[in-house]
């Protein structure tokens, strides 16, 4: 493993962030000590979610939420309590969903992609659950291939420090 001249906090955290972003827009731009870092560590997390894309099980889950009006505002009725004051109580209703229920080898899986990317939030401030976007979206894709998932395009010197800068993206 190159150390990049860091601190092996700094280097990890260099590494996360750089994998992480990798994921999300399937393309970086850095220098080709970093890329080549980072490209072994997203070859691995893609064959991971590649092995264990379809190991789940659909289950029914009870789901209670408040229900709504035509507005999409919260229905309330009005009830009286022990005492005999009157208050406003969200209406409820139950409804039964499916979802997938992870076995135990993909939950492992997850967990140790959670140790190699940072949780991301998108514009508005929700968050954007990666290893989703690994084993539904990524996975599929390379289903039918082994090996070499990320490519390196390199650029030539980079201004300034004339370090060598490369493209890494997704193949």
């Amino acid at each position: 493993m190159r150390k990049l001249g860091r601190t092996t906090d700094q280097r990890m955290s260099i590494l996360k962030n750089l994998t992480t972003d990798l994921i999300w827009h399937e393309q970086i731009e850095t220098t080709e000590a970093r890329a080549k870092e980072v490209k072994a560590i997203v070859d691995s997390l893609i064959a991971l979610a590649v092995k264990e894309k379809d190991n789940f099980t659909e289950v029914d889950a009870k789901v209670v939420k408040a229900k709504l009006d035509s507005k999409g505002n919260k229905e309330t009725e009005l009830t009286k309590s022990k005492n005999g004051k009157e208050f406003l109580k969200v209406v409820k209703e139950e409804k039964t969903e499916k979802r997938q229920k992870d076995e135990p080898s993909r939950l492992a899986a997850r967990r140790k992609m959670f140790t190699k990317i940072n949780k991301v939030k998108d514009s508005e401030g929700n968050s954007i659950d990666l290893t989703d976007k690994l084993f539904n979206v990524i996975a599929p894709r390379y289903a039918t291939k082994v090996g070499g998932y990320t490519q390196i395009i390199k650029k030539g010197a980079r201004r300034g420090d004339a370090a060598e800068a490369v493209i890494l993206k997704l193949v």
